[in-house]
């Protein structure tokens, strides 16, 4: 992970794991707006975090970072045959 201009950049490699995908799937899975993404930066007992989420289908990655772009914890979300709901496409769920 590398931070620049208040910018979170995550390589290809993890979020592609995070979803069980090709890594070279991911960008073009971004530029089509099939794949996109959400940060989330820390406050309170949370600051020097980052809530890193990005939804793809029917599923969700979530990392949480800390200032160093060291990953402290990750999840995933896959609701099978079901849509996403979209209340999980909010910030802080």
């Amino acid at each position: 992970m590398a931070f620049e201009d208040d910018a979170v950049q995550v390589p290809a490699a993890v979020i592609a794991y995070g979803f069980d995908l090709e890594t070279p799937m991911v960008q073009s899975l971004m530029r089509s707006g099939e794949l996109t993404s959400l940060c989330e930066k820390g406050e309170n007992e949370d600051v020097g975090r980052y809530r890193l989420t990005f939804f793809y289908k029917n599923r969700r990655f979530q990392l949480i970072v800390n200032s160093t772009g060291k990953i402290l914890q990750r999840s995933v979300i896959d609701f099978g045959d079901r849509e996403l709901p979209a209340a999980l496409h909010k910030p802080g769920i």
